[in-house]
């Protein structure tokens, strides 16, 4: 069957407007008893354990990713999993937030006496003020709307937008109240973008190729190029009879020589070589690599030890490959 066009725009904008107007409602959520929440979870000591069923238990899963990666020690119980035992994982140290739109799912409502027994603080996020949950939590976050989403007001979806909302809401405001930095955030995200752009230093980068084409100022040109090919690499470090770096030449450097005069494979490296390139230590962030070789528009940058001998090049290509862009 062939829905018209205007027919599935109009669906699409009244469901949009329905769920933005729940969640701009939930500025009325924002009260003391949000606050008292907050400081509830900055003293626990234990950890804040998500529960819900359904729908409700989806959004709970969710905030629970949330907390963990911004600084809050969380994890998701399953409220029919909990009655069969899984209730052992929660302490009187915990704070255990409840997630149900009714108040009244039968799930998390079995599981109250013993978590109250338990000696966990109980935090319901529900929209049902006057529900079983309600009453049997220490803290209510009002999380009611007004309608679902749903033509037919039955599927979650104006409920669970606004849950997930006033979740984020908490979970933010834990992060700025902590003091939550970048730097902690790449902690837990070690294997993202972020992660690698605040943890991975330039030794790290530098295993990916494990080459360091290294010649003496006096080799050939020759020699020089038959190193960089060895090593894959489009430059080699340029080294004095004690070791220690005195410059770089890249294959760039070759070509524009070349267009001078062919008859350049028998001259020697420290005629045409950059003399004190720009270099970097391995113990730096590779982010800080990635900066000077956009900065200075290079592709290799030589990495020096503390007395300046050459460790390796770092490439563009292999900060690409290592992910910190």
């Amino acid at each position: 069957m062939k829905v018209k066009e205007d027919l599935i725009k109009t669906q699409a904008l009244e469901v949009l407007e329905v769920e933005s107007n729940a969640v701009r409602e939930l500025k009325r959520s924002i009260d003391d008893e949000f606050c008292k929440v907050v400081e509830e979870v900055l003293s626990c000591s234990g950890r804040v354990i998500m529960t819900g069923m359904g729908k409700s238990g989806v959004i709970a899963k969710k905030l629970t990713a949330t907390l963990s990666s911004t600084g809050t020690p969380s994890f998701y119980l399953h409220p029919a999993e909990a009655i069969h035992g899984d209730l052992g994982m929660v302490t009187n140290k915990d704070i255990v937030v409840a997630l149900s739109n009714s108040g009244e799912s039968k799930e998390v409502v079995d599981i109250l006496p013993a978590i109250k027994r338990i000696g966990a603080k109980v935090v319901a996020m529900t929209g049902g003020l006057e529900s079983t949950l309600a009453k049997n939590a220490d803290y209510v976050l009002d999380t009611g709307v007004k309608m679902e989403a749903c033509p037919l007001n039955l599927a979650p979806t104006a409920s669970t937008t606004a849950t997930l909302a006033l979740g984020d809401a908490l979970a933010i405001s834990l992060l700025k109240a902590r003091d939550f930095k970048e730097e902690d955030f790449a902690l837990y995200h070690p294997g993202g973008s972020l992660g690698k752009r605040l943890l991975l230093k330039v030794g790290d980068v530098l295993n990916i190729r494990e080459k360091n084409p290294v010649v003496g100022e006096d080799s050939s040109l020759q020699e020089t190029l038959f190193k960089m090919t060895s090593a894959g690499m489009g430059a080699a470090n340029i080294v004095d009879k004690g070791g220690f770096l005195v410059g770089i030449i890249t294959d760039g450097d070759i070509r524009r020589e070349l267009e001078k005069s062919a008859d350049l494979l028998n001259r020697r490296a420290n005629e045409i070589m950059t003399k004190e390139p720009t270099t970097i230590i391995e113990n730096k962030l590779a982010a800080e690599a990635l900066k000077i070789m956009e900065d200075k528009e290079i592709n290799d940058l030589p990495v020096i030890d503390d007395e300046g001998k050459p460790l390796g090049l770092l490439n563009f290509q292999d900060l690409l490959k290592a992910g910190v862009l």
